[in-house]
């Protein structure tokens, strides 16, 4: 992992967090016990705090910022699945972000959440708790139920804090040939 101090302001891990070595995290940013930060991710917290709350992952290629002076924080047992920007203030517990969504400035998402993936949610917006919500603009389309919920939401944040104890315990760079 990458842990780069700003302007006084450094990165905390807790010891039973996973970190991928390709993931960079920058100034004012805490992430907690059982989360995973997967490789190519970045958290900048230059001009803002992150904080990354226990049991949640962050996939591959997700970027996290917010605006100046902002808390953008990630509820426990939250998923931000892959090549997604959050520049938003929450991600609420056990909501689950697509891959390739777009959080802008000062959004809140619900706990118990579905954002299908490619959605943008606007500035400002306010997607309710225990919804799905969809499109561009991302609007709630419906209460959440049947596999939305038992799969995507009850138990991705668990899937992925097994995968990244694999990772944890068994990923090793390769040698080259």
């Amino acid at each position: 992992m990458i842990l780069i101090e700003f302007e006084g302001k450094r990165p905390t891990v807790h010891p039973d967090a996973w970190v991928a070595p390709t993931a960079t995290l920058i100034g004012d940013v805490t992430v907690e016990a059982g989360a995973s930060i997967w490789y190519g991710a970045v958290l900048r917290a230059d001009i803002c705090t992150i904080v990354v709350k226990a049991g949640s992952n962050i996939q591959d290629n997700s970027v996290l910022h917010a605006a100046p002076e902002a808390t953008l924080t990630v509820g426990p047992n939250a998923t931000v699945g892959h090549g997604c920007i959050v520049h938003c203030d929450v991600v609420g517990e056990q909501a689950l972000i697509g891959n390739g969504s777009t959080l802008l400035d000062h959004a809140v998402v619900g706990a118990r959440t579905l954002v299908a993936a490619g959605s943008v949610v606007t500035p400002g917006a306010q997607i309710p708790a225990e919804h799905v919500a969809a499109g561009i603009p991302c609007k709630p389309t419906k209460p959440i139920a049947g596999t939305s919920s038992e799969f995507w939401v009850e138990t991705n944040a668990i899937y992925y804090r097994e995968l990244a104890g694999r990772h944890a315990a068994g990923a090793a760079e390769s040698p080259r040939e």
